[in-house]
């Protein structure tokens, strides 16, 4: 058996996507789930990327407080070097509706890449900040997926409780399994906690239900987790394709420096911090989100062997 599926704009007749499946009559049952869950997947990003396309060409005059959230979050997720101007969009957003919660839980993202991408200009303050976005988030998430799952990767680099983190973001895949972007952050958490093979298998869930997404934080996390776990030579392939989507994004240098430092490799290692250095003079970061000590302090002495900082 062989079910072809399509998902068409019906107002432009804009093919967004399509895939087939096959599979024997005799296991038409788990083909029924491989064909739901996959299209589950597909349509809710398919969907956001339609909507932000057709909001982006709209006066900002005219803009509700959902058009300067649609404005925002094609902005944060297309370049590390204009989430500074998302942050502004989705503050404006929540100025006209304080009870917005997909714009308070995208402006804790937007709070974290800051501080993870060295931009940040006031880090203690914009902690503070994204940490009360993603509490007032939650305050109002009620039982949706994609509230709960962006508040708990904020609140987890920020410092709360990991194991409560991690609850929460298991809930919102327990509210949409097939949420891909719930998957995303469930791995970077698991990343944060200590736990790489668990955020790899995560992450790689993500790209398999988001086929289109774009790949970059994704296999920067996919990368770091493959050095923590010391394969080297599986991470630095991973890193090198986050830094070549988006050059801007400073967060997978550092731990492609640290992890050319540790190979033995320090010429690249120090070629990669001077390329850092044209982006942010933040090389050592100033938040370590990474809670397992031992995978703390293996990433800082590669990184400063990398950058000639002191021990």
């Amino acid at each position: 058996m062989r079910i072809t599926a399509q998902l068409i704009d019906a107002l432009g007749g804009t093919h967004l996507w399509a895939d087939h499946f096959e599979g024997s009559l005799d296991d038409v049952f788990d083909l029924q789930d491989k064909v739901a869950s996959s299209v589950a997947g597909v349509i809710e990003p398919a969907l956001q990327a339609a909507e932000t396309a057709r909001s982006a060409g709209r006066p900002t005059a005219d803009l509700t407080a959902y058009d300067l959230y649609l404005r925002a979050h094609a902005m944060l997720r297309s370049s590390a070097r204009q989430i500074p101007e998302a942050l502004r969009l989705m503050e404006q957003a929540i100025t006209r509706d304080p009870a917005y919660g997909p714009a308070l839980a995208w402006a804790a993202i937007c709070c974290l890449r800051l501080l993870a991408d060295g931009r940040s200009e006031h880090p203690e303050a914009d902690s503070l900040k994204g940490t009360d976005f993603a509490r007032r988030a939650l305050e109002v998430a009620g039982d949706d997926p994609g509230i709960l799952a962006n508040a708990a990767q904020a609140l987890a680099y920020f410092g709360e409780d990991i194991s409560a983190m991690m609850a929460l973001v298991d809930r919102a895949l327990a509210l949409n399994p097939n949420y891909a972007r719930g998957w995303h952050n469930s791995g970077a958490i698991r990343l944060f906690a200590g736990q790489p093979d668990i955020a790899i298998e995560h992450l790689e869930a993500a790209l398999r239900l988001s086929p289109r997404a774009r790949i970059g934080t994704s296999f920067a996390l996919i990368g770091i987790a493959h050095f923590l776990g010391l394969r080297f030579d599986e991470a630095v392939p991973k890193l090198l394709l986050a830094i070549q989507e988006d050059p801007t994004f400073s967060y997978p240098y550092r731990f492609l420096a640290s992890c050319y430092a540790h190979m033995g490799r320090l010429e690249e290692a120090r070629e990669i911090v001077a390329r850092l250095r044209a982006i942010t003079l933040d090389v050592l970061p100033r938040i370590i989100e990474l809670r397992n000590p031992e995978h703390r302090e293996f990433f800082l002495s590669g990184l400063r062997l990398a950058s000639g900082e002191p021990k």
